[in-house]
C-alpha cells in the first residue's frame, strides 16, 4: 500500500487533539459539496434551456442551406442540383424564393420578408408546434394562403378567422420606371389569406411564408430561387454531407449548417454558460481554499508525528505527500458527493418537474428544463481537482519547513 496515502487516510478519520480541526475540515467538505452540486445543477439547467431554445429554432431552421456567394438568386436546374435532389440521404429538399415586400392589412402597413417555399417544406411535422393562431397551411381548395410571424400580426392586427379580409402584398416590378402620376402601377399587388401565425424569436417573427408559386408571381421570377434548404434523414451525417456539397459547388455558393445560420444565438448560449461557470468556480475556489486552514492546524497538531517519521528516515517528499493526500481526500470527498447529489437532483427535476417557472414565460415547458452532458461532470471534477491540488500543495509545504528544528528538539 502507498505509505503516504495510508497515513493520510488514518489522519482523515483519526480523532484530533483540537476539535476545531474537525470543524474546519467539515466546513471544507460541506463547502466543496455545495459548490460542486450547485455548479453541476446550474450547468445542467443551462443545457436544458439550450436544448429547448435550439429545438424551437431548429423547427424553422434547416440542417443545411445552400445560397449564392454573390447575388440574390441562382438557377436551381443545374445538373448538380438535379443529382443532389435524388440523394438518398435527403429527407426534404426545399426551394426558396425570398425578398422584402410591403404588407398592408386594413389601414396598417409594414415591410417584411416574403419567403416562398416548395412543397417539401411541409415535410417538417414539427412546424405545428410553433403555431400560436390558426394552422400551418400554405394551400387548400381555395388557393394559396400565408403563415405570418407574430411580429407581423401584432403590428398589422391580422385576424386569421376573417376570410373576407386578405393580406395585401406589394412588390416593385422589375425594371419598372417611376410613375409619378400613379406610383401603384410600379408595384405588383397580390392578396392572400392568412391561415396561421407562428412564433419563434424576433428575427424569425418578421417573415411571411407563402407557396413558391405565389412568390414567383409576386416577384416576377419564373425560374430562379434564392436558396435551397435541406433536411437529412436521422441516420445521415450532416457534417460529412455539408463538406461534400461545399467541395462540389466550390466558391460560387455558401453552404451553411445550423450553427453558421444562427451564429449569434450559439455564441450567446455558449458565453452565458461560461460566464455562470466562471462565477460559480470563484465561489467554489473560496470553499476549496478553506482546506489551507484545516491542513495548517493539522500540521501543528501532528508536529510530533512528523518529527518521528523524519527520525525513522521519512524524507521531506513523503511527509509533504501525506498532507497533500489529506487535503485532496477532504476536497474530493465533497466534490464526489456533490456531483452525486447534483445528478440525483437533476434526475428528479427531469422526472417530476419539482421547480416551476412563471406561467408568463414563453418556454414550451413550465418546469425548469434539465439536460446532462458528461463533459460538465468532467469539467467540475477537474476544476475541483486542480484547485484542491494547489491548496493542498501550499499547505503541505508547512509540514517540512521546521523539520530539522523538530528533530533537534526530539
Amino acid at each position: 500500500m502507498n505509505t503516504p496515502f495510508y497515513i493520510a487516510r488514518r489522519y482523515l478519520f483519526a480523532k484530533k487533539s483540537t476539535n476545531a480541526i474537525n470543524i474546519i475540515s467539515t466546513i471544507s467538505v460541506v463547502g466543496v459539496f455545495v459548490g460542486s452540486a450547485a455548479l453541476i445543477i446550474i450547468l445542467s439547467v443551462f443545457n436544458g434551456f439550450e436544448e429547448v431554445v435550439l429545438k424551437m429554432f431548429n423547427t424553422i431552421t434547416p440542417q443545411i442551406v445552400i445560397a449564392p456567394a454573390k447575388g440574390k438568386t441562382f438557377d436551381p436546374n443545374l445538373t448538380y442540383f438535379k443529382e443532389l435532389k435524388r440523394n438518398k440521404d435527403l429527407y426534404s429538399y426545399t426551394e426558396v424564393l425570398s425578398e422584402n415586400a410591403l404588407l398592408r392589412y386594413n389601414d396598417k402597413q409594414s415591410v417584411a420578408l416574403i419567403k416562398g417555399v416548395s412543397t417539401d417544406y411541409l415535410k417538417n411535422k414539427s412546424l405545428d408546434s410553433i403555431i400560436i393562431d390558426g394552422k400551418f397551411v400554405l394551400s387548400n381548395a381555395s388557393g394559396s394562403s400565408a403563415v405570418i410571424g407574430s411580429a407581423i400580426q401584432t403590428y398589422l392586427m391580422v385576424n386569421t378567422t376573417d376570410p373576407f379580409n386578405p393580406l395585401q402584398i406589394f412588390s416593385p416590378k422589375k425594371g419598372a420606371k417611376v410613375n409619378s402620376v400613379n406610383p401603384a402601377d410600379d408595384f405588383t399587388i397580390l392578396s392572400i389569406p392568412v391561415a396561421g401565425v407562428f412564433e419563434v424569436q424576433q428575427d424569425f417573427d418578421n417573415v411571411t411564408i407563402v407557396p413558391i408559386k405565389f412568390a414567383r408571381e409576386l416577384l416576377s421570377e419564373p425560374e430562379k430561387i434564392s436558396s435551397i434548404e435541406i433536411n437529412l434523414k436521422p441516420d445521415a451525417d450532416a457534417e460529412s454531407f455539408k463538406e461534400a456539397v461545399e467541395e462540389s459547388l466550390g466558391n460560387s455558393f455558401e453552404v451553411k449548417d445550423r450553427i453558421q445560420q444562427n451564429k449569434v444565438l450559439y455564441n450567446i448560449l455558449g458565453s452565458e454558460k461560461w460566464a455562470v461557470y466562471i462565477i460559480l468556480t470563484f465561489i467554489l475556489i473560496i470553499a476549496i481554499f478553506n482546506i489551507i486552514g484545516s491542513l495548517t492546524m493539522l500540521v501543528i497538531d501532528k508536529l510530533k508525528d512528523i518529527s518521528v517519521l523524519s527520525s525513522l528516515g521519512a524524507g521531506k517528499k513523503l511527509i509533504k505527500q501525506i498532507f497533500l493526500f489529506e487535503g485532496m481526500m477532504i476536497t474530493m470527498t465533497g466534490c464526489i458527493f456533490g456531483l452525486i447529489i447534483g445528478f440525483i437532483f437533476c434526475l428528479l427535476q427531469q422526472k417530476f418537474g419539482m421547480f416551476k417557472m412563471s406561467e408568463e414565460n414563453l418556454v414550451i415547458t413550465n418546469a425548469y428544463p434539465v439536460a446532462f452532458k458528461w463533459k460538465d461532470f468532467l469539467l467540475v471534477f477537474l476544476t475541483v481537482s486542480i484547485f484542491s491540488f494547489v491548496a493542498s500543495a501550499l499547505s503541505s509545504n508547512l509540514s517540512v519547513k521546521k523539520i530539522n528544528h523538530l528533530n533537534q528538539d526530539i
